[in-house]
């Protein structure tokens, strides 16, 4: 414990970005040689100057990417799992550049084993440091060294929010030690932990060791967050602001962005706005749909076309006017699984629904009657994975009774969706169903990615060998 103590009292945080990069070098170095081990037996090629080349880039590209990527950054609110995810992603981008300067370079007697012996060493050593150094920081900061005393300016629900945010976990490292208000807090168990009101903060950090102040006060109050900030800053406490905007949204993907010296705020980050990202996305959906209608429809669309026609008269396909990308109507294409009706732009399929063909049941459950939309995928109206594209109609009046209906329609629809591998498909008994299948959309706009696109894929996969209760 003695240890512990003096680790905590040198302040090392400070130093924290210069130890994390020497530490990772040492990591990445201790790699490449046990990489050398595992492939050859010993340090044998070391000497060949392409290896000496591709070593030297390793070092200086994972600096590169320390620095540039903010890989270093620790917030202390911050689950591993993010840090781990961040940690991942900058060893895949560390592979892919040198991976770029071998076949650029067209150097040869760069062994493709060694490398790949040498990331997983990487990836595992890298994995268990950064398990230890968080393992270590929450040990000291349980046993009550390395703590951030804290001040929250505003007992108000913004005030208490953040206060139980930053004590939900005594490893954060923050000891908060109450409120400042000039009016009564809003909550009547507040009141205990009241320090005093504005006026009584400036006599409070002179005495008391305050190192963070959060003010959790509206903006208007222009003229006391002037001088709480001129406070901060003559006593060396660091301030943070809670802005007002959690008030209009529960989104934790709020972006902000200057223009000029003036901050605007975004509800929501919608990673498919990069252009990157939406090549990137456009690129697959249309490998994918090609190789799903080259390998799969010649044999398939002739027999489950027969099929339909044999069940049942009518057409083939059946085509509707639905809700795209910024709301705009398109023809969305499906494998008729209904006998011919006047209903079917008004009313949903239900549990035990007359309507639906003898065909067109086992078509819905197993979602072959979706597969003509991958020709809507290449025509560009719709996308492999996306929200499910609804009928005009119930677009009318869901997004008169949810207020974030429309917000589904910043993106292109899916043939498959978050939702519907969720559970949320098919019928819509209650409002609480769209409201869930709306969030669960919203969702996915926020945190795409073309990982999450695979996996939505797969699970869709999976529920059409195993069967869904809601697929009728």
């Amino acid at each position: 414990m003695t240890v512990l103590k003096q680790l905590a009292s040198l302040r090392l945080s400070r130093y924290f970005k210069l130890v994390f990069v020497l530490w990772d070098l040492a990591v990445l170095n201790a790699a490449i040689i046990l990489s050398f081990l595992l492939c050859y037996g010993a340090l044998v090629r070391t000497d060949l100057k392409e290896v000496k080349t591709i070593l030297l880039m390793s070092n200086l590209l994972w600096i590169i990417i320390l620095l540039s990527r903010d890989a270093y950054r620790i917030i202390r609110v911050e689950r591993i799992e993010t840090i781990l995810y961040r940690m991942l992603k900058h060893i895949f981008i560390h592979l892919a550049l040198i991976a770029i300067f071998i076949a650029v370079l067209n150097y040869n007697d760069i062994s493709r084993v060694r490398m790949l012996y040498f990331y997983l060493c990487f990836g595992v050593m890298l994995f268990i440091s950064r398990l230890g150094f968080m393992k270590m920081l929450k040990d000291i900061r349980a046993q009550g060294y390395n703590f951030k005393s804290v001040i929250v300016v505003g007992a108000n629900e913004a005030g208490e929010n953040i206060k139980r945010i930053l004590s939900k976990d005594l490893t954060y490292g923050y000891k908060v030690l109450g409120f400042f208000d000039d009016k009564q807090p809003y909550k009547q168990s507040l009141v205990e932990e009241m320090l005093g009101d504005f006026n009584e903060i400036g006599n409070y950090v002179l005495k008391q060791k305050v190192d963070e102040m959060y003010i959790a006060i509206s903006a208007d109050q222009v003229q006391t967050i002037k001088k709480l900030t001129a406070l901060c800053e003559r006593n060396m406490i660091r301030i943070k602001f809670i802005p007002e905007f959690h008030q209009y949204t529960k989104s934790r993907k709020v972006e902000i962005t200057f223009y000029d010296n003036t901050p605007v705020l975004m509800f929501r980050k919608e990673p498919l706005e990069g252009t990157i990202n939406r090549l990137s996305k456009k690129v697959f959906d249309i490998g994918f749909s090609l190789v799903v209608i080259l390998g799969i429809f010649p044999w398939l669309f002739p027999l489950l076309c027969l099929l339909i026609k044999l069940d049942s008269p009518g057409p083939v396909f059946f085509k509707q006017q639905r809700s795209g990308r910024e709301n705009d109507s398109f023809t969305c294409y499906k494998f008729r699984t209904m006998q011919v009706n006047k209903d079917s732009d008004s009313l949903q399929a239900t549990k035990g629904d007359a309507r639906v063909t003898r065909m067109g049941a086992f078509m819905r459950k197993t979602n072959f009657d979706e597969l003509p939309q991958f020709f809507n995928v290449l025509w560009g109206t719709m996308s492999v994975i996306g929200p499910r594209p609804h009928m005009l109609k119930h677009t009318e009046s869901y997004s008169e009774l949810i207020n974030n209906y429309q917000v589904r329609h910043y993106t292109k629809p899916g043939i498959s969706g978050w939702a519907q591998v969720n559970g949320y498909r098919g019928e819509t008994k209650e409002l609480i169903d769209m409201k869930n299948r709306v969030d669960y959309d919203i969702w996915y706009i926020e945190n795409w990615s073309l990982i999450l696109d695979i996996k939505i894929i797969y699970h869709t996969v999976a529920n059409m060998f195993k069967g869904e209760e809601s697929a009728y």
